[in-house]
């Protein structure tokens, strides 16, 4: 019968539509990061020193490649809050933190996430 419509239809073929999905899958693949990002708060200091903090005894601390340096000696990330307290004065501390030209920015970030969760300790980031 050649008015029967559903005979003049041929097989619909699906390749060049797994084509498209796959091309829309690995575009948004891709595209899509799935790291994590987070935030380090940094205030700007003033330059004036806090009465509080007058007789502080400062710590220094360096960050190069290797790891994280407090007063000369090498610390583990982990240890940095038992390699600064002998250093305080009734419980606080003032601490500067030097950076080196090699460290990598997560170590970076990774020490001011430490140094900021330190109880009654005042930080700066030299230049």
């Amino acid at each position: 019968m050649p008015g029967n419509p559903r005979a003049s239809r041929g097989r619909l073929s699906l390749t060049s539509l797994i084509d498209v999905i796959f091309l829309l899958l690995l575009f948004f693949m891709l595209s899509s990061t799935f790291s994590k990002f987070g935030e380090v708060n940094l205030t700007v200091s003033g330059g004036a020193a806090s009465p509080d903090f007058d007789d502080t005894p400062v710590v220094f601390a360096r960050l190069d490649a290797g790891g994280v340096l407090i007063n000369g000696r090498r610390a583990a990330l982990a240890d940095v809050s038992a390699a600064v307290d002998p250093f305080r004065r009734d419980g606080h501390a003032r601490l500067l933190l030097s950076v080196s030209k090699d460290a990598d920015a997560q170590g970076f970030v990774d020490v001011v996430h430490v140094l900021s969760a330190l109880p009654n300790t005042r930080f700066a980031v030299l230049e």
